[in-house]
């Protein structure tokens, strides 16, 4: 799934505008421009965005490659410790999704927390997808 990257939570909008003026409108993109630590690191020049940063975004664009998971859940699961893709395809579902219940209840992240089936689902997709982003 492609998502404009302004629907990511908690992006500021001075971020929003740097990685447009890099090009960067879509998770495709983001996907495509910062996959490699040398792609990551010459976005960072470019934008001026911290690289730390700018790999939480592209892990964030990752996981939403996930049908079903956008960038609200993507959230939830980084706040869970899931934050990436290659991760989220070695979670036990029932677990992930009790510790999904237990942080959203702390912190409201989204307004329905998936059941358990939906994220054997996830699961599931994200052992399909090819690994995109290198470390």
């Amino acid at each position: 799934m492609c998502y404009p990257i302004k629907s990511f939570e908690g992006i500021d909008a001075a971020t929003i505008a740097a990685l447009k003026k890099a090009g960067i409108r879509t998770t495709e993109k983001l996907l495509e421009a910062a996959r490699t630590c040398k792609g990551r690191k010459r976005l960072a020049e470019i934008t001026g965005i911290d690289e730390e940063r700018v790999l939480h975004l592209v892990n964030l664009a990752d996981q939403m490659r996930v049908k079903g998971l956008g960038p609200d859940y993507a959230e939830l699961l980084r706040e869970c410790g899931v934050k990436t893709v290659r991760s989220l395809k070695y979670r036990n579902p029932a677990k992930l999704a009790a510790a999904m219940r237990k942080v959203n209840d702390k912190h409201k992240l989204v307004k329905l927390v998936p059941t358990d089936k939906a994220v054997g689902r996830w699961i599931d997709e994200a052992k399909k997808l090819t690994l995109k982003i290198t470390y």
